[in-house]
């Protein structure tokens, strides 16, 4: 088997696994989830989540990718023992169901995007505006964009690791980040910018004690889709690390950027949505869509600002899906010796074909994205800090010592952290998930399913 492939750079790593985190998890999700939650109750939520729980999340995939050198089926295989050796199965079964819908997600951004340069955004109402998206968002028009965003990941995937994603990930990653600043900027000249300060940034306590039962999961999920913990990504880029790299470092640079640009994308997106006097609360994975198409077809200068936030969505999407991807691509490549060119066509062109059913109806996106987002992301990760904590603490905190000078009892500190209140978040936080999926099961997918 060929010596098997690391990044070239520091800068690569971290370019990757911040455009790994800031992709449709951000700009698409993060706002309805926003609207979903209440507002600002829901980001306040969100934050306590990723600080208490994403970091030392992150650093749980950091060391086992790291120790390894392996995909999440390979890795588990190496380290655990019993049934623990097959959790690692979990991540690949995880990332191949989220790039199936979000491959489909991402062709709709892209639509948009061509959109702007022929008939543009502007619609009369927003029956107008929600009739726009269900032409684009199912059919013909769906398929096509799905199998254009498909083969874009497949060909930066195919060049691999330094020729491929590191460099494409050095040009995309700046670039979402210049254009969504110079984005916010501008939006906080409109009209509606107050309003929507208010509204994102004012939680109302009330509404986090009311509602709790609804935020957590919420939260845990978009703060898990959005780290890209739970499916085995930064299992599977810490494995083409080196053991000089100071993982604690790197896991708060790509936090701390993630964030940081999710909380952005809120000021650009809320002042367009409150200028336009849209709904911020519209509960729809089409939110985004609708809510935006109507702002830029009243705003100034909406036509230009709609293709580039829809280009910088698309670029986002791409810098996020490759890293899906090549989780998947590394298992064909370390467990089977397959070469990169052939487990990228056949991953490929079976995601491609698993998306086919959300590119003709939208309960299928709600099936998948509802088992990914409540159920198998927050079983992952419970899994993995169950096994580091409780299986391999020793060797998990040696592993996180390389690289640092003096880790001291910072390493316990971690441990500690992993084996109880995290423990005890995700489980609360899968509980819920698991009633609110059942939930949807027995009422809109079991009416879908009976209208047939």
């Amino acid at each position: 088997m060929s010596e098997r492939e690391t990044w070239a750079t520091r800068t690569g790593f971290i370019l990757a696994a911040v455009g790994s985190a800031v992709g449709l998890g951000n700009i698409w999700r993060f706002p309805f989830a926003v609207g979903e939650g209440g507002g600002a109750a829901f980001l306040l939520v969100y934050l306590l989540f990723v600080a208490i729980i994403g970091f030392p999340a992150i650093l749980v995939e950091f060391v086992i990718g790291r120790r390894t050198d392996r995909n999440p089926v390979g890795a588990l295989k190496d380290l655990g023992h019993g049934a623990w050796r097959y959790i690692g199965y979990l991540f690949i079964i995880t990332g191949f169901v989220i790039m199936s819908y979000y491959s489909v997600v991402a062709g709709w951004f892209l639509r948009y995007f061509t959109l702007g340069f022929t008939e543009g955004y502007a619609v009369d109402d927003p029956e107008a505006a929600l009739g726009l998206f269900g032409s684009i968002s199912t059919g013909l028009d769906a398929l096509l964009f799905h199998a254009i965003f498909m083969a874009a990941v497949l060909i930066v995937v195919g060049l691999g690791i330094r020729q491929g994603i590191e460099l494409a990930v050095k040009v995309m990653v700046p670039a979402i980040i210049a254009l969504l600043v110079g984005l916010a900027l501008y939006a906080a000249t409109m009209d509606g910018a107050s309003a929507a300060y208010s509204y994102y940034l004012s939680p109302d306590f009330g509404v986090i004690v009311d509602e709790w039962q609804t935020l957590l999961p919420l939260a845990a999920g978009q703060a898990f889709f959005t780290l890209s913990l739970g499916m085995g990504v930064m299992i599977t880029y810490a494995s083409y690390l080196g053991e000089d790299r100071n993982l604690s470092k790197d896991g708060l640079t790509i936090i701390g950027f993630d964030t940081g640009i999710a909380i952005l994308v809120g000021f650009v997106v809320f002042p367009f949505i409150f200028t336009a006097g849209t709904d911020p609360q519209q509960e729809t994975v089409g939110a985004i869509f609708v809510s935006l198409t109507q702002a830029f077809g009243e705003i100034p200068a909406g036509q230009i600002l709609g293709i580039i936030f829809f280009g910088t969505v698309a670029i986002a999407a791409l810098s996020s899906a490759i890293s899906i991807l090549e989780v998947v691509v590394s298992y064909l490549i370390d467990e089977y010796q397959q070469d990169r060119v052939t487990a990228t066509a056949i991953v490929g062109g079976a995601i491609f074909l698993l998306g086919i059913p959300v590119t003709q109806d939208l309960i299928f996106l709600d099936l998948f994205d509802g088992a990914v987002d409540g159920i198998l992301l927050v079983l992952g990760a419970l899994l993995l800090v169950l096994f580091v904590g409780w299986v391999i603490p020793d060797a998990a905190t040696d592993e996180l010592g390389k690289g640092i000078a003096n880790l001291g009892s910072s390493g316990d500190v971690w441990i500690w952290l992993v084996r109880v209140p995290i423990v005890l978040v995700l489980v609360v936080s899968l509980a819920l998930g698991i009633v609110d999926y059942v939930d949807f099961l027995s009422t809109d997918f079991a009416d879908w399913f009976a209208a047939r």
